[in-house]
């Protein structure tokens, strides 16, 4: 939008609103289902070794362990990195998204965009999200998935190996740039043809043609289907991803000196796999996909479901700001 300010400060207000909302939802969600994305990492993190079964057979085995050794609040460990992490990752995804959208349309002349350049706009902005947040993203890994009580601050985490090493799973993490791309290009598809479809019931009920507001249910139902698409489908990378970041157990956990076939957590992709492969077959590359399809479900749902509400909110409120500064320099300009 080109109001007062004529788009002279050279912000841009739409892709910031969209930001700004996107990173809230992010932080509550984060917030809300955190317990639950600490057993979710630990559990993919386990591998079956050689020597014996892995130390977690269910998901509901890590929450038991915690409540056994009364670390009921270690399940918490690592939660304001993760909720930084979150709600930078998530603030330059969604304005670079918006940013990328609006320039594409405004370049080409579209009146609106189709799967095939949604899919590059999302990726190119997921990529940029992923470089800039990787450090985070390898430090809170590493807390969740160490031994309970043990968890480290985020300096003295990434300070405990090489400055390479804090960007350990950002080749697959790159790759995984296809999962929102996925996720967001089906939100937006199926919430255009709702939303159209509303518009055209109130216009033929009531007269009313103004563009409608989806539904917390509708926005929650949406988030699910989509995130469920693009998780099942690249579920595989995203274990190997955990099993890289994941912290050395010989080094966090005395009980781990009992299984004394297990090393220190494979580096590269194929190291990863090749480790599932050895130790637990074809099923190792799906070993807790109900559970990240709950909690990834649960997270993106509540996500898309608190920025649908609160975008509104978060322009009105930009859009003051934009306001006050356009009146602030017109004053200074007069004086």
């Amino acid at each position: 939008m080109e109001g007062e300010d004529g788009g002279g400060s050279g912000v841009d207000w739409d892709s910031l609103a969209e930001a700004a909302s996107g990173a809230v939802g992010a932080l509550v969600s984060t917030t809300v289902l955190y317990p639950l994305d600490t057993c979710k990492t630990k559990f993919q993190a386990d591998v079956q070794t050689a020597q014996g079964a892995p130390k977690y057979r269910n998901l509901s085995d890590v929450f038991l362990e915690a409540i056994k050794k009364k670390q009921f609040f270690s399940l918490y460990q690592g939660l304001k990195t993760k909720n930084i992490q979150s709600f930078i990752s998530q603030f330059v995804y969604f304005y670079g998204y918006s940013y990328f959208k609006r320039l594409y349309l405004e370049k080409s002349g579209a009146k609106s965009i189709g799967t095939k350049a949604n899919l590059l706009i999302a990726a190119a902005a997921g990529a940029c999200t992923v470089v800039v947040t990787q450090p985070l993203d390898t430090a809170s890994s590493r807390m969740q998935t160490s031994a309970f009580g043990k968890s480290k601050g985020l300096r003295a985490t990434l300070a405990e190996g090489t400055w390479l090493e804090a960007f350990d799973g950002l080749g697959i993490s790159l790759i995984l740039t296809c999962n929102p791309s996925i996720q967001y290009t089906v939100f937006d598809q199926l919430k255009q043809k709702l939303v159209r479809r509303q518009t055209r019931k109130n216009a033929e009920a009531a007269g009313d043609s103004s563009p409608v507001a989806l539904s917390a249910f509708s926005a929650f139902l949406l988030g699910a289907i989509s995130k469920s698409v693009a998780t099942i489908l690249t579920y595989p990378l995203i274990r190997c991803k955990v099993m890289i970041q994941a912290a050395d157990p010989d080094e966090d956990d005395d009980d781990e000196s009992e299984r004394s076939g297990n090393s220190r957590p494979p580096k590269t992709m194929l190291g990863a796999m090749h480790d599932m492969w050895n130790t637990e077959g074809i099923p190792g590359f799906f070993k807790g996909l109900h559970a990240q399809i709950l909690k990834t479900v649960l997270s993106s749902a509540l996500l898309l479901m608190i920025k649908e509400k609160i975008s509104k909110f978060t322009w009105i409120s930009l859009l003051a700001l934009r306001r006050y500064l356009f009146v602030s320099r017109k004053r200074i300009k007069s004086v």
